[in-house]
């Protein structure tokens, strides 16, 4: 199969909050040459990048059947490494809305992956419901407003079906006497203000009414800073 871009439907267009607040990390393309560095994704994550990442495909993993979604591109050796726990008949899709994200995952990609790359908005995929097995959403949550989060989780269980899972990993609140509490509050508060939300709410308060979804396991790392989810749609 190889790595596939999906063209058929037409280009979405980047949502504003993107390009507000995160042109700086994650639009504009100079951001992605310089956040592109393995040493300076798990300086951003306090040195938890490996742990987070290996925690989460041994979640998802080992031997990946059917279809598995990644719900937008991730800096770093995450995806790569995501291909190699996929079963023999196991694809993977990557979902994202900025261009240069699919391109530069597509650069870091062995061209043998059984992947397809889709320019799309998480909150409107062009995939069928049901149609994914097990879905990975790796600090995507922090970067959305409200609204965008409640509907990019309904997108994400509308595609996946019943029985199949979800992995979320994202920040979560530490405890009230972490070193990095303080410093961790101003960055946020500057650089991501949507992150903030994840610290007042569970994960699970964003999901949708309407699904019967059941958590199978949460736990948090590194004093609470971040979080790690697994849920099943009944």
């Amino acid at each position: 199969m190889g790595i596939r871009l999906n063209t058929s439907s037409p280009p979405a267009a980047i949502p504003s909050y993107l390009t507000t607040v995160y042109n700086w990390a994650y639009v504009h393309p100079r951001a992605i040459t310089v956040f592109e560095r393995p040493w300076l994704i798990n300086l951003i994550l306090w040195g938890q990048f490996g742990h987070l990442r290996d925690t989460a495909l041994n979640w998802l993993g080992p031997n990946l059947k059917g279809q598995t979604l990644q719900m937008a591109c991730v800096y770093g050796d995450l995806t790569p490494k995501l291909t190699k726990i996929l079963a023999e008949d196991g694809a993977l899709k990557v979902v994202d809305v900025v261009p240069g994200q699919l391109d530069n995952l597509r650069r870091k990609l062995d061209p043998s992956d059984r992947v397809e790359l889709i320019q799309a908005d998480c909150t409107a995929m062009p995939m069928a419901s049901g149609s994914m097995d097990q879905i990975l959403l790796f600090f995507l949550l922090h970067e959305q407003p409200e609204e965008v989060r409640r509907a990019t989780l309904a997108e994400a269980l509308r595609v996946l079906q019943p029985g199949g899972r979800i992995v979320l990993v994202d920040y979560h609140r530490p405890r009230a006497f972490h070193p990095l509490y303080g410093p961790m509050t101003l960055i946020l508060r500057q650089l991501e203000p949507f992150a903030l939300d994840l610290w007042r709410h569970p994960l699970t308060h964003w999901l949708p009414t309407d699904v019967s979804v059941q958590v199978l396991r949460h736990e948090t790392w590194f004093g609470g800073l971040y979080q790690l989810c697994e849920l099943r749609r009944d």
